[in-house]
């Protein structure tokens, strides 16, 4: 479980530590942060306290995240994977999420440009035309794309994640 360390400002502009504790798990998510608004105000509360977990962020905000990628399970029926897929998607808000599984069960786009490091593991990018293979701090800007996290190892992979809320122009 990761250890999650917010700092602030005391009324009289001291800085300490305003929590230090376990962040908070659900499912292969890990929520470390959460803004609602863009510029924020780091003085607000914690967001992710009481926050129902989604995939996207919120309007003009944030996700801070760890997740995981776990390897894909050969003996399952492409079917089983996307009831699978489905199920989680429909828990974190984001059955809109998936406009095109043709390629993938697991393929998805947000609406958000996403600052994506492979911490542990590895994992194989999926797209529409493409596909690449990452090794452990490679790091990819995500914008928007149709895309699927795989796991063809044997161990699971662990991601970071910083979500912008972004629009197509």
């Amino acid at each position: 479980m990761a250890r999650r360390i917010v700092t602030g400002n005391s009324g009289s502009g001291r800085s300490h530590i305003v929590s230090d504790g376990p962040a908070f798990e659900f499912g292969r998510l890990t929520e470390l942060w959460v803004t609602e608004s863009t510029p924020s105000d780091y003085g607000s509360d914690d967001a992710v306290a009481g926050r129902k977990v989604k995939l996207e962020p919120p309007e003009n905000g944030t996700i801070f995240r760890f997740f995981r990628v776990e390897p894909e399970d050969s003996d399952k029926s492409r079917e089983e994977v996307d009831l699978e897929v489905a199920t989680a998607f429909s828990v974190v808000d984001a059955t809109h999420c998936r406009p095109d599984t043709s390629r993938h069960p697991r393929m998805h786009t947000t609406s958000s440009i996403d600052y994506v490091v492979l911490l542990r593991g590895e994992v194989t990018l999926l797209l529409d035309d493409d596909e690449v293979s990452l090794k452990p701090f490679d790091v990819v800007i995500q914008r928007g794309t149709n895309h699927a996290w795989i796991n063809k190892g044997t161990e699971t992979a662990e991601l970071v994640g910083i979500l912008v809320d972004a629009t197509a122009r």
